[in-house]
């Protein structure tokens, strides 16, 4: 008997042996442990809010305080800058008290919307044909959340307008929306700087400021009550 024959001896007919061992079956769209995903249609709508609430609160708090760089670029949103541009264009929007049609110099409301994300877009282009490596919305959540030490600026010097105005308070309020400008500056540099390539970071930064320093100054022209 061959050594080849010898090996089918050793199982009788019909018998096969014991097979032993391990057999995993994934098991698919069934995922456990840690690797499961949360299911926000299972959340009360409550916890939703807040949680998106908390999200946008915590971003504001890096554009005050722009140390971590990556913080608004993770999970991108536009809640935060469409609620600061409401703000805005609704404080800026010109007065429609008087019954005549005549125009008291202020902006509109659709004139401060369409100023905000037209030239938040044309940065966005800015930044992507310089060969940026962030998404487009991603420049968008950033330059609508940098809006924020402007929008202080506004509610400021909107409560200074208040009281009987001088060429003091006028300088105030010139300074205060200088100081949002440059901190407004300062933070979408501070993000967006690393994302253009070098030796192009000099022309990105360019339409930020100029962006920052037009919505700057509709708030230190706004004079209306």
């Amino acid at each position: 008997m061959t050594t080849f024959d010898s090996k089918y001896d050793m199982f009788p007919a019909g018998d096969v042996g014991i097979v032993e061992g391990e057999m995993n079956i994934p098991s698919r769209g069934v995922p456990s442990g840690e690797n499961m995903e949360f299911n926000t249609l299972d959340e009360p709508i409550k916890e939703t809010f807040m949680r998106d609430l908390r999200a946008v609160g915590n971003k504001f708090y890096h554009v005050l305080i722009p140390r971590e760089k990556t913080s608004l670029l993770k999970e991108w949103d536009l809640w935060g800058p469409l609620l600061l541009c409401t703000l805005m264009a609704t404080i800026l929007q010109g007065s429609t008290e008087r019954a005549d049609n005549s125009n008291d110099g202020g902006p509109e409301f659709a004139e401060v919307f369409v100023l905000v994300w037209i030239g938040a877009a044309i940065v966005t282009a800015n930044s992507k044909l310089l060969g940026g490596n962030i998404s487009f919305f991603q420049s968008v959540c950033v330059l609508g959340y940098c809006l924020f030490p402007i929008a202080l600026a506004l509610v400021i010097c909107r409560i200074i307008l208040f009281t009987t105005q001088n060429s003091f308070l006028f300088f105030l309020r010139l300074v205060i929306s200088m100081v949002g400008f440059i901190w407004a500056t300062f933070a979408a540099t501070k993000f967006l700087g690393d994302s253009q390539p070098e030796g192009k970071k000099g022309l990105a930064v360019y339409p930020i400021c100029l962006f920052y320093f037009i919505l700057s100054w509709l708030v230190v022209s706004h004079s209306n009550v």
